[in-house]
C-alpha cells in the first residue's frame, strides 16, 4: 500500500504530520514526530522574531464530548533562532516544514531573507493565518495586503515556500484568493488554520473557559472538519495544479484522512486529535486509513486523490 505524497523534489513516504501549533515547540516535540515510524514529515512551531511566552493562561481547552477544542495561545514559541539551529544540525530523510509567524510584514520578510541565505534544505511555511494574536488580523483575509506581501517576497525568494491560510466561508472568497495565490510560484497552500473567534462556556459556572480575549478563540477538532474539507475541495479545483495542497481541521479518524485526500489534499496534519491522544494517534490514522483503502480496493492514495464524486 503506498501512502506517498510529493511536493516539487520533495518526497513524502507517508501522508501524516502534525500541525504547526501542536507537538513541535521545543526541539524534543520535533524530535518525538520525526522519530514516528508512521509521520512523512514534521512542521515546527510558526516562529517569530523573538521568542514569545503567548497569553495567560487558561488559554486551552478541550471541548466535551470529542467536538474539538478552543485556545487562544497567543504564538507562544522560542524564537526564529531557535529553529535555525535546530533545522541547521538536524540529519533526518525526512523533509522540515519551516514555519514562520511573524507579526509583521518587515518581521517575516526578515525572517525570510534569513532563511534565503542559510543552508536550510526544507520547506518554508508562510502563516498568514494566526487567529488568536490579541490585536493582530488574520493577514489572508485582506487579500490586497496578502497581494503585496508575496509579490515582495517573491521577488528575492527562491526556496521552496508555501502559505498557511485561514478558513474561508464564501465561494467569491475562494475564487479571490485563488486568482491571487496563482500568480506566484508557491510550493503548496496550508489550508485551514482554526476558525477564529469562538466561543465556548462553562456550565457549571456560566463563565467562558480560557481567559485571552475575553474567551475568544480558535475552534479546532471535529467541529471544523466541514469547513476544512469544503476548503480543501474548493482550493484544489481553483489553483494550478504544481501548486499541492496540505489539508488541516477535523482530523480524528482515518475517514478524515480519507475525505481530506478524496478532496485534494496531498499531505495532512493533525492538530487538536495529536494534542488530545500524543504521538500514538499517527499509527492509529494511517491503520484506519489502509483498513478504508483496502476494503475500497485502492492500493494507493493516487488511486482517490481529489476522485470526489458529484451527484449528477
Amino acid at each position: 500500500m503506498q501512502l506517498t505524497a510529493n511536493i516539487q523534489s520533495y518526497n513524502f513516504d507517508h501522508v501524516l504530520l502534525n500541525a504547526a501549533g501542536v507537538m513541535c515547540q521545543t526541539t524534543a516535540e520535533i524530535d518525538t514526530v520525526l522519530a514516528s515510524k508512521h509521520t512523512g514529515s514534521v512542521v515546527t512551531k510558526s516562529a517569530t522574531l523573538a521568542n514569545r511566552k503567548g497569553n495567560p493562561s487558561p488559554r486551552y481547552y478541550e471541548l466535551k464530548n470529542g467536538l474539538g477544542t478552543i485556545n487562544s495561545m497567543g504564538l507562544p514559541n522560542e524564537g526564529f533562532d531557535y529553529y535555525m539551529n535546530y533545522v541547521a544540525t538536524k540529519a533526518t530523510e525526512k523533509p522540515i516544514f519551516f514555519s514562520i509567524g511573524g507579526l509583521s510584514k518587515s518581521e517575516n520578510i526578515n525572517m525570510l531573507h534569513q532563511l534565503q541565505d542559510s543552508d536550510f534544505a526544507g520547506l518554508i511555511e508562510l502563516n498568514l493565518s494566526c487567529p488568536n494574536v490579541p490585536g493582530k488580523p488574520q493577514t489572508a483575509y485582506d487579500f490586497e495586503t496578502t497581494e503585496e506581501i508575496l509579490t515582495d517576497v517573491f521577488s528575492f525568494f527562491k526556496k521552496p515556500l508555501g502559505v498557511k491560510l485561514p478558513p474561508y466561508f464564501d465561494i467569491v472568497h475562494f475564487d479571490m484568493i485563488a486568482s491571487i495565490l496563482n500568480k506566484f510560484p508557491l510550493a503548496f497552500v496550508n489550508t485551514i488554520n482554526s476558525i477564529g473567534n469562538g466561543l465556548v462556556i462553562d456550565e457549571a459556572t456560566d463563565t467562558v473557559v480560557i481567559k485571552p480575549k475575553d474567551g475568544f478563540g480558535g475552534i479546532g477538532g471535529t467541529l471544523v472538519k466541514a469547513t476544512a474539507l469544503a476548503n480543501v475541495r474548493a482550493l484544489r479545483q481553483r489553483l494550478n495544479e504544481d501548486i499541492k495542497i496540505i489539508g488541516t481541521g477535523g482530523v480524528t479518524t482515518g475517514r478524515d484522512v480519507y475525505e481530506h485526500i478524496l478532496c485534494g489534499a496531498d499531505l495532512v496534519e493533525v492538530g487538536s486529535q495529536l494534542a488530545i491522544e500524543g504521538i500514538e494517534v499517527f499509527e492509529r490514522l494511517e491503520n484506519e486509513l489502509r483498513e478504508i483503502l483496502t476494503e475500497k480496493g485502492y492500493h494507493s492514495l493516487a488511486e482517490v486523490r481529489g476522485q470526489l464524486k458529484v451527484i449528477s
